[in-house]
């Protein structure tokens, strides 16, 4: 076990622990601590020393190798690991989770509530959650299931620390969490294959490469902006772009006769199907 500071004061309902220090995991971290969270208050349990050092050194939090270490008096656990090692890593602690009955929070796409309640010992409670990478920059959008188990206050500190990295959304039904997973979690390479190949086809009419690439980044951000600031329906917009017999119109016509929104559903409807096959790969 390693610690790099004194032991935390917090009490358990306070206590953060996250299984898996990764990218995704430091996002978070580092939005609790932004806003007020005392660097005492979080452990991390991450095997790779490097990934400890760094968290340790960048937050002040305290560090350990081993999970079971990292959730002694955690009132909430957050799973960061990925998910073909998620039964391992539950099944390890299942004696720890019945006993302290935390509030449980995964991130892991395919692992559902019942699984990780079942590998826990059963009765869990236990919250889904699937950020997406823009999480990073602190401008995500994370989808949330929670079970019955779940009572208010633990939906509330869910979400408080979720919003730390962007946007929430509460899904009823968990059935629609493979769903979430495709549209957001997987959704912003998405867009990165859009910029690709609009950078690409730039090039290809006789654009610098840089220019280009400025030209496809600024105009994915902004109409990125102009879709979350100002209110209207994609559709809207994109209508009011396209002048008739335009050159906005010649394109959507060559992307529409291409199939595009059929294309479009059916990368979401593979997503989302590759997700229930996860669940049942791991179970």
């Amino acid at each position: 076990m390693t610690s790099t500071s004194p032991q935390s004061a917090s009490s358990a309902t306070d206590t953060v622990a996250f299984i898996g220090g990764g990218n995704m995991a430091r996002s978070l971290i580092g939005g609790l601590i932004a806003r007020g969270a005392a660097p005492a208050s979080i452990r991390v349990a991450e095997p790779v020393a490097e990934l400890r050092d760094g968290l340790a050194s960048q937050f002040g939090v305290r560090v350990f190798e081993a999970a079971a270490d990292a959730v002694q008096g955690a009132g909430l656990w957050l799973f960061a690991v990925k998910p073909q090692v998620m039964r391992g890593v539950c099944e390890s602690l299942a004696e720890v989770a019945q006993a302290g009955k935390p509030l449980v929070v995964s991130i892991a796409a395919g692992i559902t509530a019942a699984q990780l309640s079942r590998w826990l010992g059963g009765d869990a409670a236990v919250v889904r959650a699937m950020p997406n990478t823009p999480a990073l920059l602190g401008a995500g959008v994370t989808g949330l299931f929670a079970t019955a188990h779940v009572d208010d206050a633990g939906r509330a500190r869910t979400d408080a620390l979720l919003s730390s990295a962007g946007k929430t959304v509460w899904i009823d039904s968990e059935a629609q969490m493979d769903a979430v997973t495709a549209v957001s979690g997987s959704g912003p390479a998405y867009v990165f294959l859009l910029a690709e190949a609009m950078e690409a086809a730039g090039i290809a009419q006789g654009l610098p490469a840089e220019a280009a690439r400025a030209l496809t980044l600024q105009t994915v951000l902004g109409a990125a902006r102009m879709l979350t600031e100002s209110g209207e329906a994609p559709a809207e917009l994109r209508r009011r772009v396209t002048s008739p017999n335009g050159t906005t119109q010649a394109a959507i016509e060559a992307f529409q006769a291409g199939g595009f929104e059929l294309l479009t559903d059916a990368a979401i409807a593979a997503a989302t199907a590759r997700g229930k096959a996860l669940s049942a790969a791991n179970d």
